[in-house]
């Protein structure tokens, strides 16, 4: 591995601003300091310093992408761009999409080759929340609020037979933006499953339509506001931390 890329996968900084850096003298490798960041250098056994800190490599990658609309949540599709068509120049294998948004919705989805983080996201048993920007084609009333919230009919059935209502969700309101720019209610839906199609569902349940949608968290992983749709970033170390990645 070249050590920019290596640093780079530290989030130390642009390509550019990592040639500065180590040109400076704030890199070194086995102890010795290097004045070039295209050489190569073992990622395994290697111990690379920046600032007198040593660098782990970490053998997973993750990814956050503010998914647009019209790409797929897929990693191979004939027809359509998938999610990882787009993170195609990090020429890295074995990336998943952790869950998936619909290809009409928009908004927060990791991308990484760690399965064991995808299992404990994706878990039922989890409970993990998500929140989602809807805008929506008529206000809620009470009664949609409250039914929404402790749970809805969404035409899902238990291994019994019995109706299977959703889980209890929450609903708010953006401060400030309680209308999108065409006059449309906007809420902010924060459920706890993965069931198809889950939010258009709840909101057919109650007799109103989802018009546009956009996923703003899931756990403690939040979409940065910097990001456009189609940008994507790898996670901070705190973001890591977060999600209690090792």
């Amino acid at each position: 591995m070249r050590l920019d890329k290596f640093l780079g996968d530290h989030n130390i900084g642009t390509r550019k601003q990592i040639k500065e850096y180590v040109k400076n003298g704030r890199c070194s490798v086995n102890g010795n300091p290097v004045l070039k960041a295209d050489i190569h250098i073992d990622e395994n056994s290697d111990e690379i310093s920046f600032d007198g800190k040593v660098l782990s490599y970490s053998k997973n990658h993750y990814y956050m992408l503010n998914k647009p609309v019209g790409v797929v949540s897929a990693t191979f599709d004939k027809k359509q761009e998938t999610v990882i068509d787009i993170l195609k120049d990090e020429n890295v294998k074995g990336l998943n999409p952790c869950g998936r948004l619909d290809i009409d919705t928009e908004g927060l989805l990791l991308l990484t080759d760690d399965g064991e983080l995808i299992h404990r996201l994706l878990s039922p048993k989890k409970h993990v929340d998500k929140t989602y920007e809807v805008h929506i084609s008529h206000e809620l009333s009470d009664d949609d609020i409250k039914l929404l919230e402790e749970g809805v009919d969404i035409g899902d059935k238990n291994d019994d037979g019995s109706k299977k209502l959703t889980l209890p969700s929450k609903i708010s309101f953006k401060e400030g933006s309680e209308r999108d720019e065409t006059g449309n209610p906007v809420i902010l839906l924060t459920i706890h499953e993965g069931r198809f199609h889950q939010v258009k569902r709840m909101l057919e349940a109650v007799g109103n339509e989802v018009l546009f949608l956009k996923r703003l968290s899931m756990g403690s992983l939040l979409l940065d506001p910097e990001l456009k749709p189609g940008e994507y970033r790898e996670l901070t170390a705190e973001e890591k931390r977060a999600l209690n990645i090792k």
